[in-house]
């Protein structure tokens, strides 16, 4: 059976290196599962593969989309899916890596049908947070779909924003399209962790930030500041920017403490995410022969 090699973890951990290194060895290609490094113009904040590290392997889902295009998990899930068929016709392996836990369970384990929300509606109600805030997203959520205003994090504003947006789209209650069942794969799915003690996990994440910084982050930022509403942008590394021109962020100095702040509270959620799948096996990034070694014991099972 086609192995599907799922490399995870929190951002800053080490996983593109070593997904290259594992390419190479297992004579595979790289599917990204990176939910912002599919967009262009966008390299630097997102921490993209570099031209050098691009050119070693075959790529898949590295800028492949401008920052104005909608793209959700779902579209993911039948796009990866495709490529990864494409490319077990070459291979017995295929690398899959990144820290988007969304797009990771959407190829592992299926999404739900959740249609794309059109710009016009995700602009409403962009503007009803904007404008109004999110208690009254939460009434709306209330009224358009009382099942799931039961069980959704109501402080998440993300999430109640996502979820009234689907009620908008499709005229029903967002709790009717979710039905969480697991579909199957004709592959085998070797989950496998990186990650570190959580004081050396943190002070990459802030060297990773100071050499973004050094690399032109901020000018990239800048670039792309006509784009800030799109939700392509709604990241670490460029919102907080955005707030420091818009008037919101006292100083440039301030910036660069949120977004290494930021980047270790999203690091956390990845960690938070990850852990509840007991399918994974953890590793430390540096055990490369243990991980070898996991993956051949599952090749001869």
């Amino acid at each position: 059976m086609k192995k599907l090699i799922v490399l995870l973890g929190p951002t800053g951990v080490g996983k593109t290196d070593l997904s290259i290194r594992l390419a190479q060895r297992f004579n595979a290609s790289i599917v990204s599962a990176d939910s912002r490094q599919i967009y262009q113009g966008i390299e630097i904040g997102t921490a993209a593969p570099t031209p050098e590290q691009l050119a070693q392997v075959p790529h898949y889902f590295i800028g492949t989309h401008t920052l104005e295009q909608c793209y959700s998990a779902g579209q993911y899930e039948l796009d990866a899916l495709q490529v990864i068929d494409k490319l077990f016709e070459q291979s017995d392996y295929a690398v899959l890596t990144g820290g988007s836990m969304m797009y990771i369970d959407a190829v592992c384990n299926g999404m739900d049908d959740i249609p794309t929300v059109s710009d016009s509606v995700r602009k409403q109600v962009q503007d009803i947070y904007q404008t109004q805030g999110l208690a009254v997203l939460q009434s709306m959520l209330k009224e358009l779909d009382p099942v799931h205003y039961q069980k959704v994090d109501l402080c998440n504003y993300r999430r109640v924003m996502h979820a009234v947006e689907v009620c908008l789209e499709i005229g029903k209650p967002y709790s009717t399209l979710l039905t969480h069942s697991k579909k199957e794969r004709p592959f085998q799915i070797l989950k496998i962790g990186l990650n570190r003690p959580r004081p050396e996990l943190y002070e990459r994440i802030n060297l990773r930030v100071e050499q973004m910084i050094a690399d032109g982050l901020e000018a990239e930022a800048q670039k792309v500041y006509p784009y800030r509403d799109n939700n392509s942008l709604n990241t670490v590394g460029f919102k907080e920017w955005f707030d420091y021109w818009d008037g919101k962020t006292e100083s440039k100095q301030r910036v660069i403490e949120l977004i290494k702040q930021n980047s270790r509270h999203y690091a956390k959620r990845q960690l938070t995410w990850f852990n509840r799948d007991t399918d994974i096996t953890w590793f430390h990034p540096e055990d490369e022969a243990g991980i070898v070694s996991f993956i051949g014991d599952a090749v001869s099972r």
